[in-house]
């Protein structure tokens, strides 16, 4: 059994409904695939699934600091309207 603490990773699907309906964009997170695609057939019972694949998320810029912040605030009330 994996480890609780496992990463989630987010998996973007297409697929086709059971009455024929392609549906794009559907995210679910999961471990693995293989957990993300049950997720969607148990949202979305008998589907078809035609694509899917690991959504990369883009990387984080770097993090305001409280120094930064204060930085920032001081140089507003500098400035004259």
């Amino acid at each position: 059994m994996e480890s609780a603490s496992a990463p989630m990773i987010k998996f973007g699907f297409k697929i086709r409904t059971r009455s024929g309906l392609p549906v794009e964009n559907l995210v679910v997170h999961a471990r693995d695939r293989a957990e993300a695609e049950r997720k969607i057939n148990q949202m979305y019972l008998h589907c078809e699934i035609l694509e899917c694949k690991a959504v990369q998320l883009p990387a984080k810029e770097d993090t305001a600091d409280l120094e930064s912040i204060i930085s920032l605030i001081a140089r507003q009330g500098d400035e004259k309207p």
